[in-house]
């Protein structure tokens, strides 16, 4: 199986920072970050890193490594960074909606912030590592992570229950999945990704789930758009696609080997895919790729990716606590 337990973090610090030295970052900065359609809207330095990123409107947050907290409330042009995030830990997931935020991390790290007040840190009743949360306009979360973690909020993050899949069929007995990546619709039903290809679809709040995925490549992303049409995207350049709120997936052929990292797609057919050295384009529902071009793309990592209201900005975050806009 290509999953990536071995490296004991997927989507941590130390994983993402083999992909590129140092010197490799300097000199892709140095050799025009702007190419292959991408624009730099703010940095940091070498050691920085932003995992994740989300919209709701023109409001945005950004997190990553050492606790970091970015903030937009202009759809992503100018950021402000959190002078008090109450965590060291790196934040690997964040979801923001209806004035709900919600960030998880390391160690079960959950911070949640209310519209007019501050990030503070509550009890999720784990201390697994956790990779990714989603959020829907009910309040509605759901937080997955290392060995099989899956966590439920029904009130925009400030209490949680652990939920317990069954993982027969899924992988050996005894064995529970890394889960990497989550998506709570706005009718309430839940779909995960992680290890050994596996999708998971809950529609009864999580009380039962059904397996309708499984494979090789560990599924580092997913997204689903409030019309049923999302993509779930991970090792060996696995891309799939559903149409139908995340119940069935077909795979879609996107070429090479990378590692995908991110993926958000809109309604008139486009698609966005980041990754390690690579970062994608289809603007056909998937059914052809292009990819993206330049020293930058070529030798480093983009990760969390979001789109703000109005659809005409696509941004991402990854190596050295950047920003960016893809311009396609």
């Amino acid at each position: 199986m290509k999953n990536l337990s071995k490296l004991g973090s997927v989507i941590a610090l130390a994983a993402l920072a083999a992909a590129a030295s140092t010197a490799v970052l300097a000199a892709a900065q140095a050799n025009g970050a702007n190419a292959g359609g991408i624009g730099v809207i703010t940095s940091g330095t070498a050691h920085q890193a932003l995992f994740a990123i989300a919209f709701d409107g023109s409001d945005g947050v950004a997190v990553g490594a050492a606790g970091e907290i970015q903030e937009t409330a202009d759809a992503g042009k100018t950021w402000s960074r959190v002078s008090a995030a109450p965590t060291p830990l790196a934040l690997l997931g964040v979801a923001i909606s209806q004035g709900h935020r919600i960030a998880v991390g390391q160690s079960g790290t959950v911070l949640v912030k209310d519209s007019g007040g501050a990030w503070s840190k509550v009890d999720a009743g784990t201390q697994g590592r956790l990779f990714s949360v989603s959020l829907n306009s009910k309040g509605r979360a759901v937080a997955v992570g290392e060995f099989g973690t899956v966590i439920k909020s029904e009130d925009g993050g400030k209490t949680w229950t652990t939920l317990t899949p069954d993982w027969k069929g899924v992988a050996d007995e005894g064995v529970q999945p890394h889960l990497y990546a989550v998506v709570v619709g706005e009718d309430g039903s839940i779909t995960m990704t992680g290890e050994f290809g596996m999708i998971q679809h809950s529609t009864d709040d999580g009380a039962s789930w059904k397996l309708v995925h499984k494979g090789d490549a560990s599924l580092l992303a997913i997204d689903v758009r409030p019309d049923g049409v999302g993509y779930a995207v991970g090792q060996a350049s696995t891309v799939l696609r559903t149409a139908d709120h995340g119940a069935s997936w077909t795979t879609s052929n996107s070429g090479g080997g990378s590692v995908l990292l991110g993926v958000r797609s809109t309604a008139n057919g486009k698609v966005y895919v980041t990754g390690m050295r690579d970062m994608m384009l289809s603007d056909d529902d998937g059914k052809s790729w292009r990819h993206g071009q330049g020293a930058d793309l070529a030798t480093s990592w983009y990760q969390g990716i979001s789109i703000p209201a109005g659809g005409e900005a696509v941004l991402a975050v990854g190596h050295s606590g950047r920003i960016i806009r893809i311009d396609g």
